[in-house]
């Protein structure tokens, strides 16, 4: 019965029996008999079903309220009865953005491998916002909290960032003295969907914003940093990224008087996102810890 019920809280967060099939990784006929046999168990019409849409009936719509505890409960409870020593195991699946997962995810997932040798991972590198619930995601790693409550978050790491460019660029241009003298520079530029491209400077009690612009956008930072190298522009991005190529020469760091942001509030902090349950499973829970451990300071 209560696989059934989980599998009738996936249809549920997903909105439609293929994407719970995608998420759960069984065939969307395979997910619609598992509902019918649900209602069936029940007596009660859980679903006002179309050929475009999937509507929780009323009777649905409590079910489900009702279920969500119930299945947190026997999380629970399985996780008292096997105890804190249960080893973790199983397929961990990980969405995060492209630059983080390359250079920095990336870097420790082997030794947290050789510490649980029963955990499998499957890395999602992407830059789009995935939906947790949906796509069956265990953690994502983003900037900023979650807007959808159901989801928790634990702060891996502020993003603090850095203006820089190469030596072969700063020796071809005119010099960069103050953060005006950006308007004469090529900026390039993470993508903001259209909206106008600002940086923001901060000394003391002067706070700045600069309009810029540039001959490469970017949802990801690893086109603009590896421009920046090249002398293509000039490049505000994270000190993860930037930190060893200005320590070896590669890169200048400009303007370090200033506090270099993306936006008004900064630049954002990195967060492990996962599903809210008040029990994660092992290996979610081992791999949470692991990061924190790794990165938070």
């Amino acid at each position: 019965m209560l696989d059934l019920i989980r599998i009738f809280d996936q249809v549920v967060e997903s909105g439609s029996f293929s994407k719970a099939g995608h998420a759960l990784h069984m065939a969307p006929s395979s997910v619609a008999r598992n509902i019918d046999n649900l209602e069936e168990k029940i007596q009660t019409t859980l679903f006002k079903r179309s050929t475009r849409q999937l509507i929780l009936t009323e009777e649905g719509l409590y079910f489900h309220q009702k279920s969500i505890q119930l299945l947190q409960d026997s999380d629970k409870l399985l996780s008292e009865m096997k105890g804190s020593n249960e080893e973790p195991e199983g397929m961990l699946r990980i969405s995060v953005f492209e630059s983080f997962g390359n250079l920095v995810l990336a870097s420790f997932i082997p030794e947290f491998l050789a510490l649980y040798p029963k955990v499998q991972i499957e890395l999602e590198l992407d830059n789009k916002v995935v939906d947790l619930n949906s796509e069956n995601i265990d953690i994502a790693i983003r900037i900023g909290t979650p807007q959808d409550s159901r989801l928790k978050a634990r702060k891996l790491m502020v993003n603090y960032t850095s203006l820089v460019a190469s030596p072969t660029y700063l020796a071809k241009y005119h010099s960069i003295n103050k953060p005006d003298d950006l308007h004469d520079h090529n900026c390039l530029l993470i993508s903001h969907e259209r909206q106008h491209n600002h940086w923001f400077f901060k000394k003391g009690n002067i706070q700045k914003k600069v309009s810029v612009s540039g001959n490469l956008i970017s949802k990801g930072g690893s086109p603009l940093l590896n421009a920046a190298l090249a002398g293509t522009g000039v490049l505000l991005l994270s000190d993860w990224m930037v930190i060893p190529y200005i320590e070896n020469g590669a890169l200048v760091k400009l303007l370090p008087e200033w506090t270099t942001t993306h936006g008004e509030q900064g630049s954002g902090e990195i967060f492990a996102i996962y599903k809210g349950s008040q029990y994660p499973k092992p290996h979610v829970r081992a791999f949470l810890d692991f990061m924190v451990d790794k990165l938070v300071k």
